[in-house]
């Protein structure tokens, strides 16, 4: 009887209002962003031509990429420039997923989406919103985030005892791994069905792997696609031509609700215990680790949960229409660029995150009127920010905080008092 008095109370108290307010607070945010991604594809796109429309396919990946560097450049106070390489190994491990399972179980790469997804007028005709192609996608997602966090374990553990210029050297250098290890990779395995009735495989969708003896010479195996294990399909990424044909599930729904997780996730880390840590580190790490922060410990976590965000960024960068993964996507300047915007939105700051990532991919759109003068342009304006704004433009604070935009205040006063 007691034990039945001590349920009904346990259940009485989760529907407090309070309990029921603090769910609400929860969850709002996420059906926020899920209502915001459906009317990005559903309303907006129909509307919009398709140039702005694959803008804001860029936008929306970068605001991931941003958000989720931000979380070790900011959140920590560490200085990683490899951050491209985490996209890549999550681009090419969901693309790999997507090509290789949708031949499996689809017997061919072509998009099976429902009109959430992709940019094709295909998919905008589908007659249901989900296809079962899109299961195979959201899956191909997690696993190119999941692979990611794992490289981002492997590399984060030993190289995260550094500091400063030691750390940024060996996350560059992870950059450069990733890229010519791409490059080794073999071509892209294309299936075909076999005529020849005299072959046991006739009738079959097969691969054609090329494999060379030790004396040089190449012959040709054939092999039934049901019965190739995945990790012999894994080194056929297309090497330094690219990956193409991957299938293009990416839309404006999918790039809209993956930043939205991604915002959410890094504010609510922003406002834990395990982000009280990381800003600790960051404002001082000797303080830290004399008040008991395991540092190490806390910066591989930024390291891991920054790469996981990443790869899902890689995962839709590569199911994008009109893109195709290659081996300078892990290159230093994709790295550069979202380094630049969370260096412009200020270190520590989601809101600046997102408003830099913007202005970065739109600022090089706008400037094409001067096409001759565009880079020389975009690169006054970066050097001008950093001497007139060194913080960023938010710093460390949010959007909706007063002290952002304190110092746009008292330049308006100052110019007041001029004039």
């Amino acid at each position: 009887m007691s034990a039945q008095v001590h349920d009904l109370g346990l259940r009485a108290r989760a529907l407090e209002p309070g309990a029921v307010i603090s769910f609400a607070k929860g969850v709002l945010p996420l059906l926020v962003g899920l209502v915001l991604a459906f009317g990005m594809q559903a309303v907006l796109k129909p509307r919009i031509d398709p140039y702005y429309a694959k803008l804001l396919l860029d936008i929306g990946v970068a605001i991931t990429l941003a958000v989720s560097l931000n979380i070790v450049n900011g959140f920590t106070g560490q200085f990683s420039m490899g951050h491209a390489g985490f996209l890549a190994v999550g681009g090419y491990a969901a693309g790999m997923v997507t090509y290789y399972g949708s031949i499996r179980w689809f017997e061919s790469p072509s998009m099976n989406g429902g009109s959430l997804s992709g940019m094709t007028e295909a998919a905008a005709s589908a007659e249901h919103w989900f296809g079962s192609g899109d299961v195979l996608f959201v899956c191909a997602l997690l696993v190119g985030g999941l692979v990611a966090a794992l490289v981002g374990f492997a590399v984060g553990l030993p190289s995260l005892r550094l500091k400063g210029d030691y750390l940024a050297i060996v996350t560059l250098g992870f950059g450069e791994i990733v890229r010519v290890c791409v490059q080794q990779t073999g071509p892209i395995l294309k299936p075909k069905t076999l005529d020849d009735e005299s072959n046991p495989l006739h009738g079959r969708l097969i691969y054609e792997f090329v494999v060379r003896d030790a004396e040089g010479n190449s012959k040709t195996i054939q092999q039934a696609v049901s019965e190739t294990p995945a990790w012999e399909v894994m080194t056929h990424v297309g090497g330094a031509l690219g990956f193409t044909g991957i299938p293009k599930y990416t839309s404006l729904f999918w790039v809209y609700l993956a930043a939205a997780i991604t915002v959410i996730v890094a504010f609510r880390l922003k406002m834990s215990t395990y982000g009280r840590a990381f800003l600790s580190i960051r404002e001082d790490e000797i303080a830290a680790e004399a008040m008991g922060v395991n540092t190490t410990r806390y910066k591989v976590w930024a390291f891991v949960i920054a790469a996981f965000f990443a790869g899902i960024a890689g995962g839709l960068y590569a199911h994008t229409l009109g893109v195709g993964l290659s081996a300078e996507s892990a290159g230093f300047q994709k790295s550069f660029d979202v380094i630049i915007m969370v260096v412009l939105g200020g270190l520590g700051s989601i809101s600046g995150a997102v408003l830099a990532a913007v202005v970065v991919t739109l600022l090089p759109e706008w400037l094409r009127g001067v096409a001759e003068y565009r880079m020389i342009i975009y690169a006054l304006a970066l050097i001008l920010m950093m001497i007139f704004r060194p913080q960023g433009l938010l710093g460390v604070h949010e959007v909706w905080e007063r002290q952002s935009w304190a110092w746009l205040t008292r330049f308006f006063k100052k110019k007041g008092a001029k004039a």
